[in-house]
Formats: structure tokens, sequence, C-alpha cells
């Protein structure tokens, strides 16, 4: 008797154990192949639609801290404390994603620390027009580095560093991948071992930032990223700007977020000398 419901209770624990060990962990970063949503605004593809199309996606419309925002004065506090980045130079891809073009770093490219957290440099791409708006207005282009944090005991595991650009001079970091950007333009070419690439080489460092905690701008949209926006604006040449855009082939004029709804969140900005 008693064996007969051992044996039952063993095949249970271990379908447990199964299920237990096979599950996978929800996907944190952003969609890789991005062929499966888009930007138009009618599209059934399109921002509205993105939390429709995967159940994974669901923070997309039911989210409550959303990204991208306005960076409005009125709703910002203005603190000081200091923000520590060390990058390296690391082995590199580029790859056409389909709505943008994005650097993937392999192995150590240095990091960002954000409260005594070190949050590893994952990945660079860019969005135009800019997807955050600076008091209502939007930039030509917005790049974002994005990092993922190894620490298993922090909740916030993505941290993203957004840069705007207006058009002016062009973007020294751009210019040398402007030929290895148009050589993925082809569809059945889409990515391209780089070599070395050097993340400082990013003029991504200003006075003060902006900082406030939002989500994924593409899916799965996940909530509780870390944003720190650069207060300075550099610039891009309005050739670098098209051929980001024409190298991927969305037929879409921009591959940017809608804003979405602040729900008084706080908006701090960052810098020497401010004061709580």
């Amino acid at each position: 008797m008693m064996s007969n419901i051992i044996k039952p209770l063993n095949i249970l624990i271990i379908y447990c154990l199964i299920i237990l060990l096979g599950t996978k962990p929800i996907n944190a970063q952003e969609v890789e192949d991005e062929r499966a949503f888009d930007y138009e605004a009618k599209s059934e593809k399109g921002p509205t639609k993105w939390g429709e199309i995967n159940k994974g996606w669901a923070a997309c419309n039911n989210g409550t801290m959303q990204s991208p925002i306005d960076l409005a004065h009125e709703r910002v506090r203005v603190i000081s404390r200091p923000d520590n980045r060390s990058y390296k130079a690391s082995n590199a891809t580029l790859t056409n994603r389909g709505h943008d073009i994005q650097i993937k770093w392999h192995g150590d490219a240095g990091s960002i620390s954000v409260n005594g957290i070190n949050y590893p440099l994952l990945s660079a791409h860019w969005h135009s027009p800019s997807e955050h708006t600076l008091r209502g207005r939007r930039y030509e282009m917005e790049l974002h580095l994005v990092h993922l944090s190894n620490d298993q005991n922090v909740k916030n595991k993505i941290a993203v560093v957004g840069v705007f650009y207006k058009i002016g001079k062009p973007d020294k970091f751009l210019s040398k991948l402007m030929t290895n950007i148009s050589s993925i333009m082809d569809h059945n070419h889409t990515e391209k071992t780089m070599g070395v690439i050097d993340p400082n080489h990013i003029k991504i460092r200003g006075k003060k930032y902006y900082r406030y905690m939002g989500s994924l701008t593409v899916p799965p949209c996940t909530e509780g990223v870390i944003w720190t926006i650069n207060r300075k604006v550099r610039t891009v040449s309005r050739d670098q700007v098209k051929l980001l855009r024409e190298a991927v082939h969305d037929y879409a004029e921009e591959n940017a977020r809608p804003l979405q709804a602040n729900h008084q969140r706080d908006v701090y900005l960052y810098g020497p000398g401010s004061t709580n």
C-alpha cells in the first residue's frame, strides 16, 4: 500500500522539478528580431497594438511606468549625486534588427554604476527622431546605451543611458561606422563582425543629466528600467540620420515610440553644485 503511494508521489516530485528547472526566466531584454512589430500608427503591428501581439508584451499597453516621456521642468526635482561610468574597448558586432541598427559588445565593455550597483554595458542603438522630449522639444536623434546588471539581488536590472542629437556637424563615432552600416543594408547580410569597438569614443559625458524610472521603449516594454538622459545635446549630420533609417528598409519615416503617460513619476536632474 505504502509503495503504491510513494511511487506516484516520486513521479509528481520529478515532474515539478522538471517544470521548475526548465522554466525560462522572463526576458527583460529588448526583442532582437524587430520584424514582429513596427512604428506605423495605423498598423496592426503599430505601437498601440504592441501589447496585443504577444502576451509577454502586455506591459506595452497596460504598464504604468512606460517610456519615453517628456522631461518637463515642472516635474523635475534637482539633486546632486555622482554618476560613474567606466567603459572598455571590446569585440562587437553590428546588427540590422529591422527597425534600428545595433552595436552589441561581447565580453567586458565596462559598466555604469547606479546607486552603488554595477550595470555592464550590453549594446547601443539609435532612434530618429528622439523618443524622449525635453520640455516638449523632439530632437533629430537619440542614442540608447543599454546596460544589464548581472546581480541577482537587484530588482531593477536594466539601466539605459540616452543622448540627444540635433542636426549639425557629423558625429565622429557614427562617421567610423558609415561604411559598415551600408554593408548590412541587404536583408541577406544583417550582421557584421566589427572587431574591437571602444564605447568611450561615444561622446556622452555631460555635466547634467535627467533620471527617472521607466521601461524599455520597444517590446517587451519591461518596466523598472533606470533611465539616464544627458542634458547636453550632441550633433549629427542629416546624412548620418538618413543612412540609419534607410539601412533598415522598414519603410517607416521614424522608429520612435510615441510619448507615454507620466503617471506622476518623479524626474530628477543631477548635476554638480545642485542641491535637494
